[in-house]
């Protein structure tokens, strides 16, 4: 139905951005890295899916195409709704997701808030024929080192947002040896 969105930031809430749009004020629901990334006053194109339920009518924006399919892809999954397929995205980045899902690594998927055990079982089982090897873009077992260096920040203080933000600071071509990607991830935060 709304296939995509254009407006100008006039707000920015916890869970998305409102856009002006032609004098409408428009909630956007986003995940949390493009609403942190949306200042006031910039115009911003969003891939949109307008979600409508029995008493719920919601507009959900992404920066990028892929995030809106892996949304929809989400949504397909008996017992995620688009409140927990947000969480998803907003603390895994795309690529944390497809290397997931390409491992069968559920537990990456149970660090994120509500997400449990076996609704993380339920993702991998109903994602795993729809993502090809060559969506993920890391080789063999550089998801289970990411995943380590994501358990290594997050048990020295860092959210699993900011450790994933840091994973995603790595260049593509650094050694898939822990150590090493633990210290670039850790030059990111400053350290």
């Amino acid at each position: 139905m709304i296939h995509s969105i254009e407006g100008e930031v006039i707000a920015k809430e916890p869970n998305g951005i409102v856009l002006n749009v032609q004098g409408f004020g428009i909630l956007v629901y986003t995940p949390l890295f493009t609403a942190q990334a949306a200042e006031i006053g910039q115009r911003i194109f969003l891939h949109t899916h307008f979600y409508i339920r029995e008493n719920i009518m919601a507009l959900y924006g992404f920066a990028e195409n892929e995030e809106r399919k892996f949304f929809l892809l989400f949504n397909d999954v008996n017992g995620i709704g688009p409140k927990a397929a947000l969480a998803i995205l907003s603390t895994l980045s795309l690529d944390a997701i497809r290397n997931a899902i390409l491992a069968e690594e559920y537990l990456i998927f149970s660090r994120v808030p509500g997400i449990g055990r076996k609704t993380a079982e339920k993702i991998l089982l109903h994602l795993k024929d729809k993502i090809s090897p060559a969506e993920g873009y890391l080789a063999g077992g550089a998801s289970v080192v990411d995943a380590e260096v994501v358990d290594a920040l997050t048990a020295l203080g860092y959210s699993v947002v900011e450790a994933q933000r840091a994973l995603q600071s790595i260049p593509r071509d650094a050694s898939d040896d822990i150590e090493t990607r633990l210290r670039i991830a850790l030059q990111h935060f400053g350290q």
